[in-house]
């Protein structure tokens, strides 16, 4: 298999990996407040991701690499998931997952302008046709649901973008899961304290689908559906396989339907299919 095809076959498995964070983290937050949930999770993921670096003698960022290691913390270690985390107490996970929608746009862009990657006209009118179908489905039926939840979703997407290009970008030459690694590493001085003071008083209330909701964010999205994004993107180009994630919407709207039994309507599958659509056309002129 040559780079490229690995690259999207990476990049589709972080993708299914990660159609699972919001309907997980709207089951924690039932019973977790966001910002221990936000800070719990990458406290987890850092104690695991500092195993391995130690454990296979990994070599530290170099001075240079630190600033673009800070940028993978604000947007994907602290941004993304505390900007979920509290919309997700305004809005279901079913109508939050349509904004991933517009992330493949958002990577894209920052990949131009991070990673100097240059698609091919013909592309970004698949990448706009495609966030068309979720922008329409938000000002269809979504907007009025809750502005403070839709606009904490779109902020999180802007961040999340931003961490994903730099994150790639970085991974070419330290390495795929050493940076969501050295991230975390790079955050737990701060997050740990923030997870042991925002801990809930009692942990009598928390349900099994709020551990399993915390679990997962812990270990999958925050850690092991990286290894195999980031090496996706540096493989297969980051706004190229950035589209995949247009497909990620389709595999949470099923998740929420199936785990947290909520609905899932016509107009998001429409757009859900449309966005499926716009991944094929994006990918025949993403070089």
């Amino acid at each position: 298999m040559d780079r490229t095809a690995s690259g999207w076959v990476n990049g589709f498995i972080g993708v299914v990996i990660f159609a699972g964070s919001l309907p997980a983290t709207r089951a924690a937050v039932m019973d977790f407040d966001p910002v221990f949930l936000t800070c719990a999770r990458a406290t987890i993921a850092a104690l695991l991701g500092l195993i391995l670096l130690l454990a296979l003698r990994q070599r530290r960022p170099m001075r240079t690499e630190i600033p673009s290691l800070t940028i993978v913390v604000l947007g994907v270690v602290i941004g993304f998931p505390l900007l979920t985390a509290l919309a997700l107490r305004q809005v279901s996970s079913a109508h939050s997952i349509v904004f991933v929608g517009l992330l493949p746009l958002c990577t894209a862009i920052f990949g131009v302008i991070r990673g100097s990657e240059r698609p091919r006209p013909a592309f970004w009118l698949f990448s706009l046709l495609g966030s068309a179908f979720v922008a329409g489905y938000a000002a269809r039926g979504g907007i009025e649901t809750s502005l403070i939840g839709d606009l904490l979703m779109l902020a999180a997407i802007v961040v999340c973008g931003l961490g994903y290009a730099e994150g790639a970008r970085l991974s070419r030459h330290l390495g795929d899961w050493q940076v969501i690694s050295w991230a975390l590493a790079l955050a737990l001085p701060v997050m740990l304290p923030l997870a042991l003071f925002t801990r809930p008083t009692s942990l009598e209330h928390v349900s099994v689908s709020a551990w399993f909701g915390l679990a997962y964010v812990s270990l999958f999205s925050m850690l092991i559906g990286f290894i195999f994004w980031y090496r996706g993107l540096a493989q297969g180009g980051i706004a190229a396989v950035s589209q995949l994630q247009l497909l990620q919407p389709f595999f949470g709207l099923g998740l929420a339907a199936s785990l947290l039994h909520e609905t899932v309507s016509g107009s998001m599958l429409i757009a859900t299919l449309g966005a499926v659509f716009c991944v094929a056309g994006a990918k025949q002129f993403a070089t």
